[in-house]
């Protein structure tokens, strides 16, 4: 069983972008999310992960924050992308390898929140020394299918 181009499109821009979807959902009112938060993780944290599952531990790592509705764009072709680059911390020596992101909950910094989506970054991305800034590209697509 699929699920209709339309409706993929409104459920991406109710979660992400806040926008109602007419005579289903709309965005909480009284206290609705202001952000979509983001984590690196160093393998894929499964269906049944959180936020905290694999995830990246280099040298000032910290989770990072896209505003909703205005850090991404209209929903578009089944799929929903970051508005900018989403640039995470530089390295602060040698680690590990990003090999996926997830997006989730703005709730504690570090904690075990429920993932929204996530997904591969590809390429993976070595940090192998100081200074090595992980990026999210405008690119990065989530996706219902």
């Amino acid at each position: 069983m699929g699920i209709s181009d339309t409706t993929e499109l409104a459920i991406l821009d109710l979660v992400f972008r806040a926008v109602t979807w007419t005579n289903y959902a709309v965005n909480a009112t009284a206290s609705p999310e202001t952000t979509i938060t983001f984590a690196l993780h160093t393998a894929d944290p499964g269906d049944a992960g959180t936020m905290a599952t694999s995830e990246s531990t280099y040298g000032s790592y910290a989770r990072q924050t896209v505003a909703r509705p205005a850090g991404f764009n209209a929903a578009s072709a089944g799929a929903i992308t970051l508005a900018a680059n989403l640039d995470f911390p530089s390295s602060g020596g040698a680690g590990t390898t990003i090999t996926h992101f997830s997006s989730g909950h703005s709730g504690a910094a570090a904690s075990a929140q429920p993932i929204l989506w996530s997904g591969d970054v590809s390429p993976t991305i070595p940090i192998g020394a100081a200074g090595v800034i992980p990026r999210l590209t405008a690119a990065t697509q989530f996706t219902l299918t």
